[in-house]
């Protein structure tokens, strides 16, 4: 029991560092929905772009993890783009809401070779609280500390900002996450200030003759305040019809950066479109000591893809535009 205890405590701080972090990043982004990751998406494709997400982790598990969350953007003008997040975020006796506005700009480095530079800002907004009204008195512990008296909630804000390059088919992003310090008056003086992550996203489209494509794609992470560093290896499989639709299918393996072959999570993906409708379900298990006790982490998007319109502009053109779908991403 007592290494259960540990892997929960050791996975809890690591795959659910959201709290007073950011939106948890499993697998989101892979559901045709990269504005997840950076605000430099904002914009790229041809539609107002919505995606719905819930997550639940380790199902099984009492008071494991739980995320919701709504992302929205679209392009105005012809190079820019505006996006919101909004996230709600549950992990034991921690609460977490936020949201976040975000704008982007593309710019065309080479109109032959195709390629193109996004500039992205987002503003972010984080409450986080302790939920002390669910706090009980055990065996051990006959009576509630009496200073602990409020629910130690704060607010804080600051901003993320990335830069995206595009070459043909090619993609690389790299995004700073909340680049302020936070305030420490309403909890332990101990806790890193810092929650600074980096990110990193590449990714590669091969498309094939008979409309569908493949896609390895590669997503790493590093926090500052610890030194911890993960990595996610991704491939998926995309079909196409002649009207605007497809389906696709996918796998994603993380690991830390210094246990590659000790995967964190492994599992399977899937999504289809049709007209303006989308749906993915994501599916991951935690491959370690608790994995005799949860069923693992589900994770559903629902999805919408209105108002559609070309972009006289090629750098706001989706990676999809030469599939015989070009009002889609």
């Amino acid at each position: 029991m007592k290494n259960i205890l540990k892997y929960l405590f050791l996975l809890t701080a690591f795959q659910s560092f959201g709290q007073e972090l950011s939106v948890p990043v499993f697998t989101q982004y892979l559901a045709d929905n990269d504005f997840v990751l950076s605000p430099t998406f904002a914009g790229i494709g041809n539609n107002f772009r919505t995606r719905i997400n819930g997550l639940s982790q380790w199902v099984g598990i009492k008071n494991a993890p739980q995320n919701q969350a709504l992302y929205s953007d679209i392009r105005i003008a012809n190079s820019s783009g505006v996006g919101l997040t909004a996230y709600n975020d549950r992990n034991g006796n921690t609460r977490q809401q936020g949201i976040k506005f975000s704008f982007a700009h593309h710019i065309i480095l080479d109109y032959n070779t195709e390629q193109y530079l996004s500039f992205g800002i987002s503003y972010n907004i984080n409450m986080f609280r302790i939920a002390i009204e669910n706090f009980n008195t055990t065996y051990e512990n006959p009576t509630i500390d009496p200073f602990v008296n409020d629910d130690r909630s704060i607010t804080n804000h600051n901003f993320d900002v990335g830069f995206l390059y595009r070459f043909k088919d090619f993609w690389l992003s790299a995004n700073a996450n909340n680049i302020l310090t936070k305030d420490l008056y309403a909890f332990s003086d101990l806790e890193p200030n810092s929650l600074l992550n980096l990110q990193f996203y590449t990714g590669y489209v091969i498309k094939s003759s008979n409309y569908s494509q493949f896609e390895p794609s590669a997503f790493v992470q590093l926090f500052k305040s610890d030194g911890r560093s993960s990595t996610d290896l991704n491939f998926k499989y995309k079909k196409f019809n002649g009207n605007n639709d497809f389906y696709w299918v996918g796998a994603s393996y993380r690991f830390l950066n210094d246990q590659a072959l000790q995967p964190l999570n492994i599992g399977p993906m899937v999504g289809f479109k049709k007209s303006f409708f989308y749906i993915a379900y994501a599916y991951q298990v935690t491959l370690n000591d608790l994995t005799d006790y949860n069923s693992g982490t589900h994770a559903i998007t629902i999805g919408f893809d209105l108002l559609q319109s070309l972009s006289s502009c090629p750098c706001t053109q989706g990676k999809n535009n030469n599939m015989g779908n070009r009002l889609y991403q």
